[in-house]
């Protein structure tokens, strides 16, 4: 495992998910661009200050930003899906809740 280059991963994933490119974002975060590019492929580490104004940027929790467990492999990630659904099953509301999520994803 390569922490930089998990660490920029999520950090290009955060951006695109604001609609940013990287000179947006970069400047947001009191950053040069070309430091926000070699964080984002794990050539540079992110410091603490940066990790700081991301999490105060994108109102993200210090726990959710070092959860990688969606980074999985696909089948891995369908096997835990089905798993959960597996254990509502038998909650009615619980799956069609699951069902209207589903749903709106898949109509995006």
């Amino acid at each position: 495992m390569n922490i930089k280059k998990e660490l920029g991963l999520k950090i290009k994933r955060l951006r695109q998910k604001e609609g940013l490119t990287q000179e947006q974002f970069a400047e947001k975060l009191n950053l040069a661009t070309r430091t926000l590019a070699g964080i984002e492929i794990g050539e540079s580490f992110v410091s603490a200050q940066t990790i700081e104004n991301i999490l105060t940027y994108t109102k993200l929790k210090l726990e959710d930003f070092f959860t990688s467990s969606h980074l999985r492999p696909t089948e891995e990630l369908l096997q835990d899906i089905y798993s959960y659904i597996n254990t509502v099953k038998d909650d009615r509301t619980k799956i069609e809740n699951i069902y209207k999520v589903v749903k709106a994803i898949s109509n995006e």
